[in-house]
């Protein structure tokens, strides 16, 4: 459920927080760019330029890196992102732990912990979170002051909804909003998020999507989610639950089934274990992978047909510039999955002018969204938002 509200205040304050936000995007893009560059990008006058980038190396957020000759006058200074200028928290709850992670501007983990659940009632949850949150700033030298907000990563549905009551939702949180009891919690500007929305916008800070305006992300948590991208912002939908493209059904060989049914992680350990594997784990399926596994073997056919029916449904609908596979599932088995997946020709991303892969391999590991829950905060930062309406 990601929403955005808009800067309160004069129109004067928007607009200076709005261009803010324009020269930490162009600078996070380009690594390093002159002012007279930016100016060129903005449509504004180099003293106009000149003096945000004066307010934002103030703040700490803007070093100088060298200068550039163009050719006549005096060389241009260049700038960069100061990646101690600020700090991103990252949480994400799930029904059995919470993991915590803290990114500075430039996306680099400086700070994981992982803690386990017992109770996922809403005050108990509110209170780790502000111990750990305070433990981070603690172990990180020169992050006290400098918290930009904290991405906060659950499970959907978000409310009741004919999906609930799937196994991996949080029940008890079904009439709390989380943005109030967090934002209250911690003191700090909070973004709630699904985990594929928080793993897509991750892809957009330091993974394959930087540079991309428009992608769609393949999320495999424990069942399958599908984050949404459109300009440089998320599409929530309504009510926080667009992407829920697990339930939606695909053609298989014994019939019609649910998409996550036949491709998702908790798909491929049913499987496994129908079959005589027992309890198998992440580093289980790695293992099964490299041996080459009739029986895993059997899954991954399965999958790649199931995959290609949601290609169908995910370009068309979406127009997507790539999709990306990511999340808790081995490499090698997404590798596999983008190898192997008959694309569809009956497609509009099926076009010969495309400058990426129509499927390609993100992040994976069991930080996936954890590190995108903190990214949803940077990207806030370097993207001016717009006002979505519930």
């Amino acid at each position: 459920m990601t929403t955005t509200h808009p800067q309160q205040g004069s129109n004067a304050e928007r607009s200076r927080t709005r261009n803010r936000q324009v020269v930490l995007g162009h600078i996070h893009r380009a690594g390093v760019m002159g002012r007279a560059e930016i100016a060129r990008s903005m449509g504004l006058s180099i003293q106009a330029v000149s003096n945000i980038i004066a307010d934002l190396a103030d703040d700490g957020m803007l070093v100088e890196k060298g200068t550039r000759s163009t050719g006549r006058g005096l060389p241009a200074v260049q700038y960069a992102v100061n990646p101690g200028g600020g700090y991103s928290l990252g949480v994400e709850i799930r029904p059995d732990a919470a993991f915590v992670a803290l990114l500075d501007m430039a996306g680099t983990q400086v700070f994981t912990r992982r803690i386990a659940l017992s109770n996922t009632h809403p005050d108990t949850i509110a209170q780790v979170v502000a111990e750990v949150r305070d433990a981070a700033l603690n172990a990180v030298s020169g992050a006290q002051n400098k918290l930009l907000g904290a991405g906060i990563v659950m499970p959907g549905p978000f409310g009741t909804t004919g999906l609930s009551g799937y196994g991996s939702d949080l029940p008890e949180w079904r009439d709390t909003d989380p943005r109030t009891l967090f934002q209250d919690a911690l003191g700090l500007p909070v973004e709630v998020s699904n985990d594929a929305n928080a793993a897509a916008m991750a892809e957009r800070i330091t993974g394959v999507a930087q540079g991309l305006t428009s992608y769609a992300y393949l999320y495999f948590g424990t069942g399958l989610g599908l984050g949404l991208v459109s300009q440089g912002h998320l599409i929530p939908g309504a009510f926080g639950n667009a992407g829920e493209i697990g339930h939606i059904p695909v053609p298989t060989e014994n019939g019609t089934v649910a998409l996550e049914t036949a491709l998702s992680r908790l798909s491929v350990q049913n499987h496994l274990q129908q079959h005589g594997h027992g309890q198998v784990d992440f580093q289980s399926l790695c293992d099964l992978y490299n041996a080459n596994e009739p029986d895993l073997v059997i899954w991954l056919k399965n999958a790649v047909s199931a995959l290609g029916h949601a290609m169908q449904i995910i370009e068309n609908l979406f127009d997507p510039q790539t999709v990306i596979l990511g999340g808790a599932m081995p490499e090698a088995i997404l590798d596999h999955l983008v190898a192997h997946t008959p694309l569809p020709d009956l497609s509009v991303s099926n076009r010969p002018d495309f400058d990426q892969p129509r499927l390609q391999r993100g992040a994976s590991g069991r930080l996936t969204a954890t590190l995108g829950a903190a990214a949803l905060i940077l990207n806030r930062t370097f993207t001016p938002q717009v006002a979505m309406m519930h």
